[in-house]
């Protein structure tokens, strides 16, 4: 950060007003939600402008002190502390800024207090390295917790960037492009293929298969027609649909959870520094011991005021809690440094704190406990057909589809080449029919082979499954699941191993599957079926209230709101 921010950073944390955390991850709330690329970029430059600086203060500092052991005879002193009162007014500037400013607000007793005082007691002393010692690192250890606080912010925008831009109106048989937030209820949407749906609302014409995931954590898309609800934040994956919009932007789905998400954040209140609240009543104790010590011995008749002030300067130095105004920023900081290295973003210096506290964890399904795309996981021919076939047929019929379905066959049948006289169709909300001279191929669930006169073995086996026809003949069926992760049951049983007995999951896919991954990980317990908002409600009974002994994992823009409602994300 360049100079001047440091200084207004120190302000806000001053600024002690009602309610408000002064701490720099959160302080910087507010910005979460601004998408100006700018304002990223100007961040990166900052710190690394101030990196330099307190490299080139850090290499003085070092030369200074080298200068003051081994060669102070060689030297004019005066220059010497000179040049030592000029790298302490350089590096301490910001603080002892923000402790005028919080006298002037009568804010006596805080760390920037206490420590303008004590290292200006330095200075008066002639211990000039102890306060620019105290300064440096101090602004140090501040300057990467910002930068920390900083990336994760930038993570969260990553996350949330995924809201729909634009939306298509449809006005006298025109399509006009309008802000999301300038539609009404009524009007008609039109949404193409491959693009997100902006705003809730009913399907007026068209059908589509419609991917939720990203919104409920539902692994495989819905096939939505005329007259179905659809949500704001979902994507249409292979139709062109018109909507009638519910409500405005405001009232839809992906509108609610980003205010959740913006609400939760602000009003979070993450646990205040243990410097902070020491300085709270070990500033105005130590302050009000050096001032007897400075003048109560001289008024009765026990030595002289220069003597004794002296002294009370002296204890002003020793008292500053150097170990921890340097410590706690840098030990914070190894920690978010460690974490970084193992791919862990962490929000702010208050995450550690918390993390002590958790007793239960809740993860996200999709794309978290499982990989969150599918993979063929049986494959049954009937007889006289070999496996292969079956693959191949089904991977041909697949050929035409943007179905994550459909993509699992084509990488589980490995590369085919269809002919170019070949004629795809789909069947809506059913399958897919490959159509080459007189050969008609199918896939697709059991009412696509009622179409064709073909009763559908029954299957037992959860998953999705897709039956495949050739030519009036039943060729078998592929079973399809997301898989689990395979680290994700060593991390279950090493987290009950650090102490967390109870570990739950949460996920918009249906019943059945989430009863299977909680079954096979051997969870406490799951919640299914749940949109967003219910997600918040659901951590919420799971930890009876107790957010901030709660560990929540998930990765889709649908976990935002539990994400900060819980104390750790």
């Amino acid at each position: 950060m360049s100079f001047t921010e440091d200084e207004n950073r120190h302000e806000r944390e001053s600024g002690h007003n009602e309610g408000e955390c002064s701490c720099c991850s959160c302080s910087a709330n507010e910005n979460i939600f601004c998408e100006c690329e700018e304002d990223e970029n100007e961040e990166r430059a900052a710190f690394s402008r101030e990196l330099k600086f307190l490299s080139a203060a850090g290499i003085i500092f070092f030369l200074l002190l080298i200068t003051e052991e081994f060669y102070l005879d060689s030297v004019n002193k005066v220059l010497l502390s000179s040049a030592f009162i000029a790298l302490y007014m350089v590096c301490g500037l910001p603080v002892l800024r923000s402790a005028l400013r919080a006298i002037s607000k009568l804010d006596i007793f805080n760390e920037f207090t206490l420590m303008g005082a004590a290292t200006l007691s330095a200075v008066a002393i002639g211990e000039m390295s102890e306060a620019v010692g105290v300064m440096l690192f101090y602004r140090l250890g501040e300057a990467f917790q910002e930068r920390a606080s900083s990336g994760s912010r930038r993570s969260i925008k990553a996350l949330l960037a995924s809201k729909p831009l634009s939306a298509r109106v449809l006005k006298d048989g025109e399509a006009i492009e309008v802000d999301p937030k300038e539609i009404v209820r009524g009007d008609i949407i039109q949404v193409m293929p491959g693009e997100m749906i902006p705003i809730d609302g009913i399907i007026r014409s068209g059908a589509s298969d419609i991917d939720s995931s990203s919104m409920t954590g539902e692994s495989v898309p819905v096939h939505a027609v005329q007259g179905d609800p659809v949500h704001g934040g979902t994507l249409a994956l292979d139709g062109l649909l018109t909507i009638e919009a519910a409500g405005p932007f405001e009232d839809s789905t992906i509108a609610r959870m980003l205010e959740m998400v913006q609400n939760a954040a602000a009003r979070k209140s993450p646990t205040e520094r243990f410097i902070t609240r020491f300085a709270k009543w070990y500033t105005p104790a130590v302050f009000a011991i050096a001032s007897m010590v400075a003048f109560i011995p001289p008024l009765t008749g026990h030595g002289e005021l220069r003597e004794w002030f002296y002294r009370g300067l002296v204890l002003l130095v020793i008292s500053c809690p150097c170990a921890l105004v340097i410590s706690i920023p840098l030990g914070y900081f190894g920690g978010i440094g460690s974490a970084s290295k193992r791919g862990i973003l962490v929000k702010g210096a208050n995450v550690f704190d918390a993390l002590a506290k958790v007793t239960t964890a809740i993860f996200d399904k999709t794309g978290t406990l499982t990989y969150g795309r599918f993979k063929v996981t049986k494959v049954v021919p009937s007889e006289g057909t070999a496996r292969e076939e079956l693959l191949k047929a089904a991977a041909s019929a697949e050929s035409g589809s943007t179905h994550p379905l459909a993509a699992a066959v084509r990488e589980a049948a490995g590369e085919s080449e269809i002919a170019p006289e070949a004629v795809l169709t789909q069947a809506s909300g059913k399958g897919m029919i490959l159509t080459l001279g007189g050969s008609v191929t199918a896939a697709g669930n059991a009412a696509l082979m009622e179409d064709f006169g073909i009763k559908a073995e029954e299957v037992s086996t959860p998953g999705t499954v897709i039956h495949v026809m050739k030519d009036g003949s039943y060729m078998g069926y592929i079973v399809l699941q997301d898989s689990l992760r395979k680290e994700s049951g060593r991390a279950v049983r090493e987290l009950r191993e650090q102490g967390i007995r109870e570990v739950y999951m949460l996920t918009g896919d249906r019943d059945s599957v989430a009863g299977l991954i909680s079954d096979e990980l051997g969870l406490n317990g799951y919640r299914s079926e749940l949109m967003p908002d219910e997600k918040v409600e659901a951590l919420k009974e799971i930890c009876k209230g107790e957010t901030e002994k709660t560990l929540y994992v998930g990765d889709g823009i649908n976990d935002g709101p539990v994400l900060v409602t819980s104390e750790t994300g």
